[in-house]
């Protein structure tokens, strides 16, 4: 009889934990383009003749999709190539290739 009650309670137990209505919480999601590496955006033809000219030679078939630039005159250009890749490239103001 012990055993029966015993099994009962956890049965009833069991039971009204997965009856409960579980509050999920989604967390909303907000998209915001925030300037963390001090690049300000530009028109493409701001950009100067030497860093359009050094994009040309070395990647003759990229386009420019963004430009930016910062208080050091680097400039930032992301590009996408005929084949669909894309990627993110720096120079300086007299088109020299950099690392950032």
């Amino acid at each position: 009889m012990k055993k029966l009650i015993l099994v009962s309670v956890f049965t009833l137990v069991g039971l009204t934990a997965f009856g409960q209505e579980s509050e999920t919480a989604m967390a909303a999601t907000e998209i915001m383009e925030v300037a963390q590496d001090g690049f300000e955006a530009i028109e493409i033809d701001k950009l100067p003749e030497t860093v359009t000219a050094a994009l040309t030679k070395s990647y003759p078939t990229a386009k420019i999709d963004k430009a930016s630039v910062n208080d050091k005159m680097q400039y930032k250009l992301e590009v996408s190539l005929e084949d669909g890749t894309t990627g993110t490239l720096y120079a300086d103001e007299d088109g020299n290739w950099i690392e950032l």
